[in-house]
């Protein structure tokens, strides 16, 4: 059913099956219609079979559809109606006229569907049909038009539109239309009627439910109901007689035709439906509406069929018809009432008016309606006029109609918009009945009056009650208001209604404007009547203000009061109208004014003000003198002004109350500008008076108060009545003023009034306040005893420079300030929280004095000295003090209770000042920046003067404060003092040398001085050590904080241009030069200071100055930069360094040697350069060039050699020389070096020139040069510099430059020239290091420093020229040098286990610590250093062996020689000095952490050369580890190789070179085998490094209980709560990382099927929580919620993205060295990496370990983030190596063979044995191997079912616990189905031959029943079942 058949769309060529059938009918047809119609009857056909028959002449299709509309199924009807619409725009008109009467009889059924779409589909069609047919439907015009008119009427106003539209369709002219209606007028009828008289049961003949068929019954009757009178209010209405008139002849008979018509048909209709009574009694609204409206059209149009008969019925229903609740009727109700009662005024007679009318209109009007009171209210008025006059309704009807009206207000139906309609019906109905009176009262006199009595009882008791929120009086019994048909329950109901509603804002508003809209009628009207009100308007005020604040809600009393005459002021006295004074106001104040003033309220007083403000000051209060002289016209002033002066200034000034500040408001409201004078000075005088006469300060509260209102009003501009003088505030100022604030000011303030008395006259509160009340004269004495009060405050603090500041501030009488009597605490207290109450109010008032710029200035400087008082007190107290601070939030400091609150006692005056200062800081940083702009010059410069003073003095001259961010404040400190005084660059650059300035301890190195405008510097010694050079250091912390903030274009360059804020270094540098502030000494002197307490050189100053020089090159002559460095270097040649350079590691990168010079310019000169040759690349060619020639110009200085320059030079020439030499060293200058410019020339003429002059002296053997040579041999060395770059695991060294032929061969012949004292110096290698100190020692250390130092430069440019002999000699001495650190470390470990194996627990812990310290001092920097230059030049030999491809001579030489045997002998001794380092820290470590700590920080300094020896342990020879490892065992110490290297691996003080290549041997064969289990494990195994040994040895230790070793246990064993404690960069987390990849690494070393491996493998898997991995994800952020995703879809951070390449990287390769190398420096992203590989070889190594984990999360979320990450990175590299693992290693025989198909991820293992076999599909899934595998057998042959389950089940088991490749785990289990198959029995527990995780046999028998366990299926068993039975007999086992 609703399927759609014959749609429109159908092919036209293709009949249709009602088409079909039509072709095979006879020729004969009956004389019938269409469908069986004759006209517009139906006919029964004589046949079932011959309604669906029809014409061979019509459409079968339309036909077809037109049946399909009797169905009952709306879709169906739609699809029909639908396709009837097409159909109707494709046919012919001819083709459709003939369906018209079918269509007819089914549009008739239609108009009554059920179905609002199917009837609203039904006009459409008939619009379509219109459209097509046009005139062809005129013919059946009348059978249509009754229904068509009908649809108009449809309650949905979709469908009516609908139908209106067809309507419309048919005839487009509304004259046409109403043809058609009156050509059809009786058929119309004739249908309506029909449809009033149909039943629901009669409507269709189908099943209909009955809730449908009512439906359809009350649409079709209200529908024909509206139809009906719609239709007589057309043809009976004014514009048909219009028309009538109007008309031709023909058309005035067609228009009288339908009148008798219409009016004959609608006297039948009225007659047959009895009036439609029963339509009125309806339960349906819409047929009650209808009903109410064709009732109105037939009175309205034929009042004279209403006989007496049918008036006696009507008459009842219609003035009962109030009864009816539905709002939706009572627009037609009224309409329907309204008519009835003027059209027929005798019809009320027929009807019982008390019975039917009164009690239900009442009803009506208590309910509010029911809900229509914006259609109902507004009639009321037309009611009443239409009530005839002939009823004696009483004038008890006007009092129950008000009262009804007025108990229906608080309805459920209340909203605004219906109390602005109850209101507006009140009101026009209460001045109806005024007007109306006679109606419904008899004439009376006096009181009696009706108007007078309504009145009262209706505006004063109703209305003004309830707006005055008054209980009704109590009436007499003979109180018409008072009824007893009110029942109890209604009005239990409004009150409680009224309590939830009545008081709302709108109906408030609505109900006063009501009561002064009546009154405004009544004055219009009847005077007397406002008396009436007035009498009782007035009591009912006196009342309420009588009462007071005893009645509940008197605030909304008052307010409502007042709201009432600002209403009257807005809607009556604004529009020019008196009476409301004369009645309402003036009689109102005369009576309430002395209950006003007896009482404190301030909704009274503002009352006073509001009528004084409506009405007039003087009109009003001018009557208070003669009240009674009411002929007086003129208004007396005098008679204001004795009432202002007597009665209103005392009661105004009375005390401070509640109401004192609207009573102050109030006599500034009546000051006017004709009395202004006289008004203020008894202002003035009364409160100066009260003041002076009592001790009560509430007066002069009041006075401030006042005073603070005329300030207020002033700023505003809202003194109305003082328009010409009032706002001129000097016009304010009194004598009287100035004598009382100067008073307060010199005597000790007790109470806070005083403190807001000034500030009330001072003014100033707020920024644009600038009021003042009192002279300047006055302003000056007050500000002058505030300052005082601030520094007898600043000496309460125990800093001595708070004296000193004191001393500074300057006023009238700046001597007595520190000469004061020492008041106690408390006083001084007062004093200062008195200033501080006056600052805070009047802070802005000193702009006003600021022509006295020491007193402003002083003020200001006490205000911040008092500010970093307590920001230094809050510091260094800071522990003390928190506590203390919120203990003492909520102590009163106020100025009258605190000499109760301060006691002696110092905690709580700590507190006590600690808490002002709080508020002393808050109110500093609440002054405004324009305000300090608007200071004067001379107060800025005085405030600046006395701030830099103080701040110097704290610094340099005070040793009290010892916080350490005291430096740090001070700068904070001065930046804000910058920012705030300082307006443009120049006026900060003079603040700036006034604070740099020189002093005592200051500054220590460089000394400025102005010569010639020019400011330039001496150097001078730091003699002293005490608190000079501590004050010092703290100035340069200062400075160095100042620096980074301000610039050091600002602060050292002394820029005066472009500054757009003080406190921002990023300023662009444009600046005009010579600037006169440059201050190159004082970066001269931080470069000197080097350190300090809180930063250093290297930190924080020497970036900045980095940073400046660069942009320095756009100014080229600014020059500061240089003048630093010759300053400097002026410094260092004149102090004459003896500093060695040959003794630093100058090659090393970065360089950072420069803190070990002695020398402080020298320090500074080669840091700087440093950082800007080499670290930064500021310098360039022409400045190195620039200070190369001064060097040379000073070095031969009058002919000789100026020694200090000398031993200068090669600190600079090793920094610069690659910027010397920029330009040659191009690649054509290279190629051709005679393209040198000159400049380079010039050098590398001098660079030939010194190597002449070292040649020149005698070679360096002991004691037999000059003292100069070495000085020489320093310099030509600093000229052929090396670059050494250590890495991780690897270290580099480069040629900084290019040397000429003539340079190498003069370098060489220096080298060569060395070789004679070979064997001398060789005697010297013998002497032990470590116990030899004598001069001789450290002289021949030096000279084999520069022997090693030579060797290595003449290998590094010069290697191409060796011969046979300077190959060995090079080797020869290395090693010999490499030994010399060798030996000295070994006695240090030899020393440090003497000092461990002999100390016990009852030694002193402090001694051996002391010993240990002594151990590690015998470290010595010169064999170091000789070692580090051992080890480079070795690099440089291994690079150029390894590197260079071309066989030239000299490699060839090298390589015939003894460099194979040499180098192993070399890395030999390599690795014994790493093994040595390592067992030091672990025999320490052994005993101590302390001791530990001790020897491992003991390496640090030394960190280059350790980072060189790490880079070759890292890439030695196997075989060198192997002997090495062996004898350091043979060696004896109390640890061995092992313990070394993981001493060293998890340092407590760490060097990552020295960690990778411990790991890197751990890792690595032949100690990958022995790194992880026990020592004890090992004992007795023979020599373990002997490779042929390991695995036997190691399988061996595996065989017992297996256990970590002790430092690899005691972090991958760790307690779970601590991994995740752990700081996720901390030390810990590393060493815990570092463990696992140890750990992974050496496990993967093993074989596959090795017992060793599954051991290991087993015990992790027992022994070890998984909660690592949760540590790795805590380094891998990934998205929740980001599941399902794609690799390529998967959005990474950073640090997931790089874990993620790591764990593929780890799995495809199976190695972490790569991310542990690339570990350090550690971060973020690092430990993400190497957690990323670490999980991506634990899921490849240790997949069962990794699921289990997985299988125990329960966080959702993180468990889908965790597999998707997974799913994208991970399993498809694991897939793949399973999948390519099952190929390569599974072979397949007779028995077994295994296919893999890699698009469906699956394995397929096939096993046969002779007649049996099964096929197992092996399905891994995507997110391998977190889910776990699943395992099918899909065919099986000659197996049983429970073998079979038992085979599937072992394979599962096998491959999910397999911690290794899926293709061992196939192997395992085909191994376990031959030794079933060859007998062997099965463990009756796992039901397996193999164990599936340890992969042993059954062994353990039952000695009863003789089956064979696993051990551990065994051990399980016992343990779950808690006791130890057989599982099978359970006999004892």
């Amino acid at each position: 059913m609703g399927k759609p058949k014959g749609d429109g769309g159908r092919s036209k060529t293709r009949p249709s099956s009602s088409s079909l059938a039509a072709s095979l009918l006879p020729s004969g047809v009956s004389t019938v219609g269409f469908g069986g119609y004759l006209g517009n009857s139906r006919v029964e056909s004589s046949s079932p079979a011959d309604d669906s028959l029809p014409f061979s002449d019509v459409d079968s299709e339309m036909a077809q559809h037109l049946k399909r509309l009797g169905r009952k199924d709306p879709t169906t009807k739609l699809k029909a109606l639908t396709s009837l619409a097409v159909l109707f725009k494709q046919k012919s008109s001819e083709e459709i006229v003939q369906i018209v009467p079918q269509w007819t009889f089914e549009y008739r059924k239609l108009l009554h569907d059920y179905n609002r779409e199917v009837r609203q589909a039904t006009h459409v069609t008939m619009t379509s049909l219109v459209n097509a047919i046009r005139r062809g439907l005129a013919p059946h015009l009348k059978s249509l038009m009754g229904p068509w008119w009908y649809s108009q009427f449809d309650p949905i106003p979709e469908v009516s539109q609908s139908a209106r539209r067809s309507l419309e369709a048919a005839f487009p002219a509304q004259e046409r239309r109403l043809d058609a209606l009156m050509f059809c007028v009786n058929e119309i009828f004739l249908y309506l009627d029909e449809n009033l008289k149909l039943t629901p049961q009669s409507m269709v003949d189908k099943a209909i439910p009955a809730d449908e068929l009512e439906d359809m019954h009350q649409r079709a009757i209200s529908s024909s109901l509206l139809a009906v009178a719609t239709l007589v209010d057309i043809l009976l209405g004014t514009k048909m007689q219009n028309c009538d008139n109007e008309s031709s002849l023909p058309e005035q008979k067609l228009v009288s035709k339908a009148r008798t018509a219409t009016i004959y048909s609608a006297e039948n209709m009225l007659a047959t439906h009895k009036c439609f009574l029963q339509y009125m009694k309806s339960k349906y609204p819409i047929v009650r509406t209808a009903t109410y409206s064709i009732l109105t059209s037939f009175v309205k149009h034929i009042p004279h069929a209403f006989n007496e008969e049918y008036m006696k019925v009507l008459s009842s229903a219609i003035l009962g018809a109030f009864q009816d609740k539905d709002a939706s009727c009572h627009s037609s109700m009224w309409d329907m009432i309204l008519l009835f009662s003027r059209k027929f005024p005798n019809g009320w007679s027929y009807c019982n008016v008390q019975k039917v009318f009164l009690h239900r209109f009442w009803q009506f009007l208590r309910n509010g309606c029911y809900g229509s009171q914006q259609i109902s209210y507004p009639v009321l008025v037309l009611f009443l006029d239409s009530v005839p006059t002939d009823v004696d309704l009483g004038e008890q009807f006007i009092y129950d109609f008000f009262q009804n009206l007025w108990d229906g207000r608080h309805s459920s139906h209340y909203s605004a918009a219906n109390t602005l309609a109850l209101f507006g019906a009140f009101k026009e109905c209460f001045l109806w009945v005024l007007r109306n009176v006679s109606r419904y009262f008899t004439a009376r006199d006096g009181n009696n009056d009706p108007a007078i009595k309504l009145t009262n009882d209706i505006l004063v008791e109703l209305l003004l009650n309830d707006y005055l929120m008054l209980p009704s009086l109590k009436k007499q019994d003979g109180n018409l208001l008072v009824r007893s048909d009110v029942s109890t329950d209604d009005g239990k109901e409004n009150s409680k209604q009224r309590t939830s509603s009545s008081y709302e804002a709108s109906y408030i508003q609505e109900l006063v404007r009501c009561i002064v809209g009546i009154l405004v009628d009544i004055s219009l009207e009847d005077r007397n009547l406002l008396n009436v009100f007035s009498t009782s308007f007035q009591k009912d005020c006196l009342e309420i203000l009588w009462q007071g604040e005893c009645l509940q809600n008197f605030h909304e009393h008052v307010e409502r009061i007042t709201r009432f005459f600002l209403l009257l002021d807005e809607l009556v006295l604004q529009k020019g109208h008196d009476w409301p004074l004369k009645f309402l106001g003036q009689p109102l104040i005369m009576t309430t004014f002395p209950v006003i003033k007896s009482m404190d309220s301030p909704d009274a007083v503002k009352l006073l003000s509001v009528l004084i403000e409506i009405f007039g000051s003087v009109v009003i209060l001018s009557n208070f003198v003669s009240p009674k002289d009411e002929v007086r016209v003129e208004v007396n002033v005098e008679h204001f002004l004795q009432t202002f002066n007597s009665d209103l200034i005392p009661w105004c000034l009375q005390g401070n109350s509640n109401s004192s500040s609207l009573k102050l408001d109030l006599l500034l409201d009546l000051i006017q500008d004709e009395c202004f004078s006289k008004q203020w000075c008894s202002i003035i005088n009364h409160s100066i008076k009260q003041y002076e006469m009592s001790d009560n300060s509430s007066h002069i509260e009041v006075l401030a108060m006042l005073i603070e209102k005329v300030r207020e009003r002033i700023r505003t501009k809202t003194l109305v009545n003082l328009q010409r003088s009032g706002f001129f505030p000097e016009r304010w100022q009194h004598n009287l003023l100035d004598s009382v604030a100067i008073t307060i000011a010199h005597h000790s303030p007790v109470r806070s009034c005083h403190a807001q008395f000034l500030c009330a006259v001072l003014g100033g509160s707020v920024e644009d306040d600038q009021v003042c009340f009192l002279s300047e004269e006055a302003c000056t004495i007050v500000w002058e005893e505030i300052l005082k009060n601030l520094a007898s405050f600043l000496t309460s603090f125990s800093f001595c420079w708070a004296e000193f500041a004191c001393s500074l501030f300057q006023c009238s009488e700046s001597k007595d300030l520190l000469k004061l009597q020492e008041p106690s605490f408390s006083t001084r207290f007062a004093m200062a929280q008195f200033a501080f109450e006056v600052l805070k109010g009047s802070i802005y008032c000193l702009n006003i004095i600021d022509k006295n710029c020491s007193l402003v200035s002083s003020i200001l400087a006490a205000l911040f000295i008092v500010d970093w008082q307590y920001s230094i007190t809050s510091q260094v107290c800071q522990d003390d003090s928190s506590e203390g601070l919120k203990n003492t939030t909520d102590i009163d400091v106020s100025v009258c209770a605190t000499q109760n609150v301060i006691s002696n006692d110092s905690k709580e005056q700590d507190d006590a000042m600690l808490n002002l200062g709080r508020k002393i800081h808050a109110l500093r940083h609440t002054i405004s920046s324009s305000f300090w702009k608007s200071l004067s010059a001379d107060t800025r410069s005085r405030l600046g003067n006395i701030i830099v003073q103080t701040v110097r003095f704290v610094l340099l001259d005070t040793d009290d404060l010892v916080a350490p961010e005291i430096s740090h404040s001070c700068c904070e400190w001065m930046l804000d003092i910058l920012e705030i005084i300082c307006h443009n660059k120049e006026e900060l650059q003079i603040l700036l040398d006034q604070l740099l300035s020189e002093g005592k301890s200051w500054p220590l190195w460089v000394k400025p001085f102005i010569r010639r405008g020019s400011i330039l510097a001496t150097f001078q010694e730091a003699t002293s050590t005490g608190i000079n050079e501590h004050s010092n250091y703290r100035f340069v912390a200062f400075v160095d904080k100042l620096i980074a903030r301000l610039g050091v274009n600002i602060v050292i360059a002394g820029f005066t241009e472009t500054c757009t804020s003080v406190a921002s270094p990023d300023t662009e540098i444009v600046s005009s030069f010579p600037s006169p502030y440059k201050r190159e000494w004082l970066a001269a002197e931080m470069l000197c200071s080097w350190d300090w307490k809180e930063s250093s050189v290297t930190e924080s100053f020497l970036p900045l100055l980095n940073k400046y020089a660069k942009t320095e090159a756009s100014i080229p002559e600014a020059n500061v930069t240089s003048s630093i460095i010759n300053m400097l270097l002026d410094g260092t040649i004149m102090h004459g360094s003896y500093d060695q350079w040959i003794s630093f590691d100058s090659w090393k990168v970065p360089h950072n040697e420069a803190e070990k010079i002695n020398d402080p310019f020298l320090r500074g000169l080669v840091s700087m350069l440093s950082s800007m040759f080499v670290d930064e690349k500021v310098g360039g060619n022409f400045a190195a060039i620039v200070l190369f020639e001064q060097l040379v110009d000073r070095l031969f200085m009058d002919t000789s050699i100026d020694q200090s320059c000398l031993r200068v030079l090669p600190f600079v020439i090793s920094i610069t020389i690659q910027s010397l030499l920029e330009s040659s060293e191009s690649t054509d200058a290279i190629a051709n070096i005679s393209l040198s410019s000159t400049e380079d020339n010039l050098v590398r003429t001098y660079i030939i020139s010194w190597l002449e002059k070292s040649l020149s002296f005698p070679s360096l053997c002991l004691g037999k040069t000059e003292q100069n040579v070495g000085e020489w041999i320093q310099v030509v060395i600093s000229c052929f510099p090396l670059r050494t770059t250590l890495e991780t695991g690897n270290s580099i060294v480069d040629l900084l430059r290019h040397a000429s032929n003539n340079e190498s061969s003069l370098l060489l012949s220096l080298f060569r020239k060395q070789l004679y004292c070979y064997d001398a110096s060789a005697a010297i290698d013998q002497i032990s290091p470590i116990s030899s100190s004598s001069g001789d020692l450290v002289s021949s250390l030096l000279v084999q420093i520069h022997h090693a130092k030579l060797t290595a430069v003449s290998v590094g440019y010069c290697w191409q020229e060796f011969v046979e002999d300077d190959w060995n000699y090079v080797l020869d001495k290395s090693h010999r040098w490499i030994e010399l650190s060798v030996l000295l470390m070994e006695e240090i470990a030899e020393s440090i286990d003497d000092a461990i194996v002999h100390y016990t627990t009852t030694d002193d812990l402090e001694h051996t610590a002391k010993k240990l310290e002594l151990s590690v001092q015998a470290y010595d920097s010169l064999i170091i250093s000789i070692s580090t230059t051992a080890l480079v030049i070795f690099r440089l030999v291994s690079q150029l062996e390894e590197h260079k491809t071309d066989s030239t001579n000299a490699l060839h030489l090298l390589r015939l020689g003894k460099w194979a045997d040499m180098k192993d002998r070399i890395m030999a001794s390599i690795l014994r000095l790493f093994f040595a380092t390592g067992a030091t820290e672990a025999i320490a470590m052994s005993c101590n952490e302390v001791f530990s700590t001790i020897v491992a920080s003991s390496r640090l300094p030394y960190s280059y050369f350790w980072g060189l020896v790490a880079s070759f342990v890292s890439n030695s020879p196997k075989h060198v580890k192997s002997a090495a490892a062996e004898s350091m065992e043979l060696w004896g110490l109390s640890k061995g190789s092992i313990n070394a290297l993981y001493a060293i691996l998890f340092s407590s003080r760490p060097i990552s070179y020295l960690q990778f290549a411990a790991y890197s041997l751990l890792s690595s064969e032949p100690m990958c085998h022995l790194s992880l289990a026990k020592e004890s494990s090992l004992e007795g195994e023979g020599n373990l490094f002997v490779e042929s040994d390991l695995s036997s040895n190691v399988e061996l230790s595996t065989e017992g209980i297996f256990s970590f070793r002790d430092e690899l246990s005691s972090l991958i064993q760790k307690p779970s709560a601590e991994l995740l404690k752990m700081d996720l960069l901390s030390q810990d987390r590393v060493n815990l990382f570092i463990a696992w990849a140890l750990l992974l690494s050496c496990l993967n070393s093993f074989p596959s099927s090795s017992k060793a491996r599954e051991k290991i493998v087993q015990h992790i898997q027992d022994s070890i929580s998984p909660m690592i991995l949760d540590c790795i994800f805590q380094h891998i952020p990934l998205k929740i919620g980001a599941s399902n995703l794609k690799k390529k879809e998967l959005e990474l951070v950073v640090e997931a993205s790089k874990a993620a390449n790591a764990a593929k990287h780890s799995i495809t390769t199976c190695s972490l060295t790569l991310y542990v190398q690339s570990l350090w420096p550690v971060g973020n992203e690092t430990v993400a990496s190497l957690a990323g590989s670490i999980y991506g070889m634990m899921i490849h190594r240790l997949p069962s370990y990794v699921r289990n984990w997985f299988s125990s999360l329960r966080d959702r979320s993180l468990l889908t983030v965790i597999e998707s990450f997974t799913k994208a990175w991970c399993s498809p590299p694991l897939l793949l190596n399973e999948f390519s693992q099952v190929k390569e290693t599974v072979f397949a025989d007779e028995n077994f063979s295994v296919s893999v198909n890699r698009s469906a991820s699956e394995i397929i293992a096939t096993y046969k044995k002779e007649e049996t076999g099964m096929d197992l599909v092996i399905r891994l899934p995507s997110s391998y191997p977190l889910r776990p595998v699943d395992v099918e057998c899909t065919r099986s042959l000659g197996i049983s079912e429970v073998r079979q389950r038992k085979w599937l089940l072992s394979l599962t088991a096998f491959i999910r616990n397999q911690n290794g490749a899926i293709a061992e785990a196939i192997l395992i289990w085909k191994s376990d189905f031959d030794k079933e198959f060859l007998g062997v029995e099965e463990c009756p527990i796992c039901y397996s031959i193999i164990h599936t995780t340890n992969h042993s046999l059954p062994r353990l028998a039952c000695k009863t029943c003789k089956h064979k366990f696993h051990s551990a299926c065994l051990y399980k068993w016992f343990s779950t079942s808690h006791k130890s039975t057989c599982p099978l007999c359970q006999s004892p086992f």
